[in-house]
């Protein structure tokens, strides 16, 4: 289970590796270097997630001309995850990935993962839900475009299986206005679930993301990239490498700042009370 004391930070490499494993190492050194406690991928099986006329639709990018040839590029299998797996053991960092099908959810079973991720495109896929709630790992829960309803049957499967999860709010898209992000449904979920909510974030920066933490967010999630202007739906959306170590940075500052709501007088302000309060009640 994750540790309960401090907001967990997860850096979503997702597709923004580019289908390239030296870029996906870079990441990871870049998660790893901003004090991040996990990196997060995301596995397909093409053919299981999209229909043969989409795969087949015409579509520009760096491995041809096709949808299909797009989303190849971006795919990783076995060589590259078992080259992860073995680098975040290296570099001392958890990684998981979200599974968008059964049959990848089934691929990832072969690496010791202490976590998995429901991605919201994905909550309402009870197979899959019920799938993963039997592995009973500790599980992130995304909520983007999904109603209370919906969430509260995915919440429903995991405690039915006894499986520890928490929920993450989330705004599904990319990037997310300030205006769009709703954090006070943080407190919402919080409260209607009786459990753990995290953030999953999309916006534009570091300061909604930081609000998240300060209203008790358990959790954050953004995407992390090496560069804005790289080839990627996902790179407006995401935070370079330096950011992302502001953005921990600010994280940590927060959980520190927001103390234990007892009221105290600290020894610093004891000597400063000593100096300039003049008067005692009678």
């Amino acid at each position: 289970m994750k540790n309960t004391n401090s907001t967990f930070i997860i850096a979503e490499i997702g597709i923004n590796h580019n289908g390239d494993l030296d870029i996906a190492k870079k990441l990871i050194d870049g998660a790893a270097f901003s004090g991040s406690d996990a990196v997060k991928f995301q596995k397909r099986t093409l053919e299981k997630v999209y229909s043969k006329e989409e795969l087949d639709k015409p579509r520009e990018s760096p491995w041809g001309t096709t949808n299909r040839e797009q989303k190849l590029g971006l795919e990783f299998g076995k060589k590259e995850y078992d080259e992860i797996d073995r680098y975040c053991r290296e570099k001392g960092i958890y990684w998981f990935a979200s599974a968008w099908d059964i049959d990848s959810q089934m691929f990832l079973r072969q690496y010791s993962l202490k976590y998995n991720k429901i991605a919201s495109a994905m909550l309402t896929c009870r197979e899959l839900l019920e799938m993963v709630a039997e592995e009973k790992k500790y599980t992130f829960i995304s909520t983007g475009m999904s109603t209370m309803e919906e969430i509260e049957r995915a919440v429903n499967i995991f405690r039915k299986a006894n499986c520890p999860f928490e929920l993450m709010h989330c705004n599904s898209t990319y990037p997310t206005k300030d205006e769009d992000a709703n954090l006070r449904i943080i407190q919402t979920l919080r409260e209607r679930f009786s459990c753990k909510v995290g953030y999953s974030g999309h916006e534009v920066g570091l300061i909604v993301s930081c609000a998240a933490a300060a209203l008790g967010a358990t959790s954050i999630e953004r995407h992390i990239t090496l560069d804005h202007a790289m080839y990627g739906s996902d790179q407006a959306a995401s935070i370079e490498i330096m950011g992302f170590w502001r953005l921990v940075k600010y994280i940590r500052a927060i959980e520190s700042a927001m103390g234990d709501s007892i009221k105290r007088i600290s020894e610093e302000e004891k000597k400063a009370k000593a100096k300039i309060r003049k008067y005692e009640w009678d």
